[in-house]
């Protein structure tokens, strides 16, 4: 590419995650998608709007302004992945909903830019309010901005008529905006039909780069890695580890993630009889989770609902089969190796899911499974190359997917 072209192609980046020293497995999809994108852009700038929670009284204003005098000179780049830059930026944040957060990540981002606009000409923000937002209210006037929304949570945002509100005029401003799932598009698409022209899918990236030096040969190392809560069926997994374990006195099982339900895991192992045979381990980086997923012989993800299933996608890349629930991502991004990957389960509330589930899959394994085709199939579905060039084409329409223009 030619230096011009090469400018047209910076882009910026805005997430409210990113790993950091006091958060190492935050917004680990953010820093693949960095690492993604990179290598066929320009200069590429990632803010890292990092919201802090301000308990002073509401008429108290002292905190907010010294931030505000002091933000402009403590900010300094770091290099990241890719050969991208980092700029964190902390948000002092008093709101409660998201929009009200949005408003705060959007005012703070322009005070440590002293009131200059993002100079880039493409703009891609991550979820549509903390990272949408901020982006429009930053962003040149003649930037194109688009948005990538994977929040689980996206329904709780459009249950907040100030969050609902803002998420409108976001979609009516925004040149894109980027579901990671069919699920998630078809959330937006209901709650703003009027906006359903804007909204296509392109997944998170997910790396393919490394697998495991050997294949699995039994199925007796159980992984799970993901946030220790309820909705990840977390509790029903312990239950059916114990009970499997009772058959098969040689099981493990490694919990990776932190959550609410942490201790009470910890409590139910001991009572469970299992805890010399279960290890928790907190959020880990992840260079560190893929390790961990080429040491074990099993991913087990009892979601009760997940929009895509980051982990279950890099287990298989790193030649570990599943075994998961039907909990909306994932009979989606598996769709049609569901057999060959592993074995796939129903949401139930209980444990027998599990247990028959993992029974059924011990009997095929493994001259029934055929990872390495499932593993070629997902990358080209969703590996570096392919989002990376999804997105290209819509970010810089005027030289093409590659920068080379149109032929």
């Amino acid at each position: 590419m030619m230096m011009s072209e090469t400018a047209d192609r910076d882009v910026a980046v805005l997430t409210p995650w990113y790993p950091s020293p006091h958060h190492k497995f935050s917004g680990a999809f953010v820093q693949a998608m960095v690492e993604a994108i990179a290598p066929g852009c320009g200069d590429v700038t990632l803010y890292h709007t990092d919201g802090w929670r301000l308990r002073a009284p509401e008429d108290d204003h002292a905190a907010e302004d010294a931030h505000r005098r002091l933000l402009p000179e403590l900010l300094r780049p770091v290099p990241t992945v890719g050969g991208a830059s980092l700029v964190r930026v902390p948000i002092l944040m008093r709101g409660r909903t998201f929009g009200s957060q949005s408003v705060e990540h959007a005012r703070g981002l322009g005070w440590a830019l002293n009131g200059e606009p993002i100079p880039a000409k493409v703009v891609h923000a991550h979820v549509g309010l903390r990272g949408g937002w901020t982006a429009l209210e930053n962003a040149r006037p003649d930037a194109r901005v688009f948005i990538t929304e994977h929040a689980s949570y996206l329904h709780q945002v459009l249950e907040q008529p100030d969050s609902r509100e803002l998420y409108e005029q976001v979609l009516d401003r925004c040149t894109g905006l980027f579901a990671v799932t069919d699920a998630l598009r078809e959330q937006l698409v209901e709650a703003f039909p009027a906006h359903a022209h804007k909204i296509e899918v392109i997944s998170n990236p997910i790396s393919f780069a490394q697998t495991r030096p050997r294949p699995v040969t039994e199925l007796r190392r159980w992984l799970y890695v993901g946030s220790l809560i309820e909705r990840k069926g977390v509790d029903w997994l312990l239950e059916a580890f114990a009970k499997c374990h009772a058959e098969d006195p040689e099981l493990t099982l490694t919990m990776v993630g932190e959550g609410k339900l942490a201790e009470r895991l910890a409590e139910r192992a001991t009572e469970l009889q299992v805890m010399d045979a279960v290890t928790f381990l907190p959020s880990v980086p992840p260079d560190e989770c893929t390790r961990l997923m080429r040491e074990h012989d099993l991913l087990v993800h009892a979601a009760r609902w997940e929009t895509f299933g980051v982990s279950i996608i890099e287990a298989v890349a790193a030649g570990l089969p599943l075994l998961v629930t039907r909990c909306g991502g994932p009979e989606r991004t598996l769709a049609g190796i569901e057999s060959a990957v592993g074995e796939m389960i129903e949401v139930r509330e209980d444990a027998d899911s599990i247990i028959e589930g993992y029974r059924r899959l011990r009997d095929r394994f493994p001259d029934d499974l055929d990872l390495p085709e499932a593993r070629r199939v997902l990358e080209s579905r969703f590996g570096y190359g392919t989002v990376a060039e999804a997105h290209y084409r819509h970010w810089f329409p005027e030289t093409g997917a590659n920068g080379e223009g149109d032929s």
